[in-house]
């Protein structure tokens, strides 16, 4: 990646904070899979319960937002960190014990709804707060590289956690799957201990939210859109394949993550070189081939060879975005701004999941990913008309 050397301070810290979120977001990562496998089989509730199961995660992320952009601000990013891992210890110790009354579906999904609203209020807080606890470390300049840095963290950890996450449920069960993920962000909470706060930028008058939105809502809606395709593999790729009896279900997030990653490590500076328009065009381009090669794949390696390519779609567009949406707001917005951007990517995460499943329930598992070919579409085009509005307005 583009941080020139180790030996910064800065820098240093700014990758162990990144490992932390790693290790930390494994939580996240390992239930993805398991969720819709344990609604669906254990449970023996429909996709569109397993979508839900999900997406009400990312539902409960949409509606904190504001409130974690607001709280980086005002009180600095280490201690939307810390409340965000905490939210995510609580969360795994609810849907463990979820996974113990499922002799009683509708009682067990209930509480298993109750701990992933706590991990997505987690996840607004993790997200928002190491993103800006970062920029505050390395300055606006290197945005584009930290948001990079970030999201490498927590793709990669999705690539690792999918696969675990499967076969934890197949040798310890749902409830054993959840104990791990319940350990982990406290293993986080611990070593962020040994990295210093950022203070917050001074405080001044802040406009509603509604306001900073009116500026960043195309970038916003850009990110939404690429949204869908990985919400769609996280939610139902292993159940897709498990529909076509091809093995290798858990590898989906895997061959996704793998993309995704690469194009941060080797490609991690591109927004800052050339733009994050620019950058966001070619990468809704890639992504909307992978999603049209997992929707018409007649095996289970064009199916993993989409899923990687939609990861390589994928990986640049919220750090691209996101360097053009620190760039429009003034220094003490800049979290109430990446709050609000990233609320937009949590709609198609949230939505996506039960809508999807309800779509699959009818159409076949394929037709996910068809949708999130168009969505990719989509968003390319949106993204032209915003590259020529720039042009205009920079004549």
């Amino acid at each position: 990646m583009a941080f020139q050397t180790a030996r910064d301070p800065q820098q240093v810290r700014l990758y162990l904070l990144a490992v932390i979120l790693f290790i930390s977001y494994l939580c996240v990562a390992i239930a993805l899979p398991v969720i819709p496998v344990h609604v669906t089989t254990t449970l023996g509730l429909g996709n569109g319960w397993a979508g839900l199961g999900v997406g009400i995660a990312f539902l409960a992320t949409i509606l904190t937002r504001g409130h974690a952009g607001a709280l980086c601000d005002e009180h600095g990013a280490k201690v939307a960190v810390r409340r965000g891992l905490t939210l995510y210890s609580i969360g795994a110790l609810i849907s463990l014990a979820s996974g113990l009354l499922s002799a009683e579906p509708f009682i067990a999904f209930a509480v298993l709804s109750v701990g992933r609203l706590s991990i997505g209020l987690g996840e607004s807080l993790v997200a928002v707060g190491t993103i800006s606890w970062g920029i505050g470390m390395v300055g606006p300049d290197r945005s584009g590289k930290v948001m990079a840095l970030v999201g490498a963290a927590m793709y990669g950890a999705l690539a690792f956690g999918g696969p675990v996450g499967l076969l934890l449920l197949d040798h310890v069960g749902f409830a054993g799957a959840m104990a791990v993920s319940f350990v982990l962000p406290l293993a986080g909470l611990v070593a962020i201990r040994a990295i210093p706060a950022v203070a917050p930028p001074p405080a001044r008058e802040r406009p509603p939210l509604r306001v900073v939105i009116g500026t960043i809502w195309m970038h916003g809606m850009i990110v939404c859109l690429q949204g869908i395709g990985f919400a769609g593999i996280g939610s139902f790729f292993a159940l897709y394949f498990r529909d076509q009896h091809w093995g290798m279900a858990g590898l989906g997030l895997t061959a996704f993550g793998s993309g995704f990653v690469l194009v941060r490590i080797l490609f991690g500076n591109l927004p800052d070189r050339f733009g994050g328009v620019t950058v966001a065009i070619v990468s809704l381009a890639v992504e909307a081939v992978g999603q049209f090669l997992v929707w018409g794949s007649v095996g289970p390696h064009l199916a993993l060879a989409g899923a990687f390519m939609t990861g390589l779609g994928c990986s640049m567009i919220y750090p691209a975005m996101g360097r053009e949406v620190v760039q429009l707001v003034a220094p003490h917005l800049r979290g109430t701004a990446l709050g609000g951007f990233s609320a937009f990517q949590d709609i198609a995460y949230g939505l996506t999941g039960p809508l999807a499943g309800l779509l699959a329930d009818r159409s076949g598992y394929g037709s996910v990913f068809l949708t999130g070919a168009i969505a990719a579409v989509i968003g390319f085009v949106i993204a032209v008309l915003l590259r020529r509005r720039h042009a205009l307005m920079t004549a």
